[in-house]
């Protein structure tokens, strides 16, 4: 068998998987998080959420929604410098977004085992 023809075969085959793997995983709407960022990002959006009073009263002020809140933990950026502190059964973790105005916000989340408290949100 020449080169050209073992070339062929594999392409052919090469084909065949592609298509393959595109049909299974183009339907299942999964995600790779394999970055710590996105890891812990999912984490927190997997479980629900609890308010303190203190971030309820941010929401009242309305420079800030419960909307700006869910696409920070979507897109945001964890601060990792200031995170994963230990705090009352839980870890304290520092999100960097923006709101719908385009504004920088910090958020701050206790991480629990079962589900997350919006302890604080600021302008930096």
């Amino acid at each position: 068998m020449s080169f050209i023809q073992r070339l062929a075969y594999y392409l052919f085959g090469l084909l065949i998987g592609c298509m393959f793997l595109f049909y299974f995983f183009g339907e299942k709407k999964t995600e790779f998080c394999y970055l710590p960022n996105c890891r812990v990002l999912k984490d927190l959006r997997s479980k629900p959420v609890s308010y303190s009073t203190k971030a309820e009263d941010v929401f009242k002020e309305g420079w800030v929604t419960n909307e700006d809140v869910r696409k920070s933990l979507q897109y945001g950026n964890v601060d990792f410098s200031q995170s994963n502190v230990e705090f009352e059964n839980g870890k304290i973790y520092i999100i960097e977004g923006r709101n719908s105005k385009d504004e920088p916000i910090v958020i701050k989340i206790i991480n629990y085992d079962d589900r997350i408290q919006l302890a604080d949100i600021k302008k930096p």
